[in-house]
């Protein structure tokens, strides 16, 4: 039977591949389009998910660690926020966000190693550890991984194949 740091190894895995190769080939007019209505662009989806499993895994779960964001100079890189992912920000902010693509592959494949070092070397009682999530309450650090790294980001990964859609783009899975 595989285990819960299997599962979790898997999703990750899969889940930055994915993001990866919704990014590729991707122009930076591309990832910064704005679809009508109330949504944010390509850029924000994958920039606010990466960010988000940037934060839970690094600084959250390891005790305030600091983030490949900060560490690295992607907030630099990018011209981006250096604290904050996204959670909070108001719509017109988030659609005024704008990313180049290039480096926020980089971010995402730097993210995807960290978080992997973590998981396959973490304790599997550490895992069991209940974790304070705002606003979600008190959970295992596996869930934590599985619901806000995984499920969220599957989610955001879902927005950001609509918009290529919107953009006469094909999905990238």
């Amino acid at each position: 039977m595989t285990g819960i740091r299997e599962m979790l190894i898997d999703g990750i895995e899969q889940l930055n591949d994915w993001f990866d190769d919704a990014l590729k080939g991707l122009t930076d007019e591309q990832a910064n389009w704005l679809p009508p209505g109330k949504t944010v662009s390509i850029g924000f989806n994958a920039w606010h998910t990466l960010r988000t499993q940037d934060d839970i895994v690094n600084f959250v779960l390891q005790g305030r660690k600091p983030t490949v964001w900060m560490s690295e100079g992607f907030a630099e890189r990018l011209g981006l926020p250096p604290v904050g992912q996204g959670t909070g920000m108001s719509l017109e902010d988030a659609r005024a966000l704008r990313v180049s693509v290039e480096p926020l592959r980089e971010y995402c494949q730097r993210v995807k190693a960290v978080t992997l070092e973590f998981v396959k070397n973490v304790p599997e009682e550490e895992l069991e550890q209940i974790q304070q999530i705002r606003p979600l309450g008190e959970m295992p650090k596996w869930k934590v991984l599985r619901q806000v790294v995984m499920t969220h980001g599957f989610m955001h990964l879902g927005e950001v194949n609509t918009i290529k859609g919107a953009q006469g783009m094909g999905f990238s899975i």
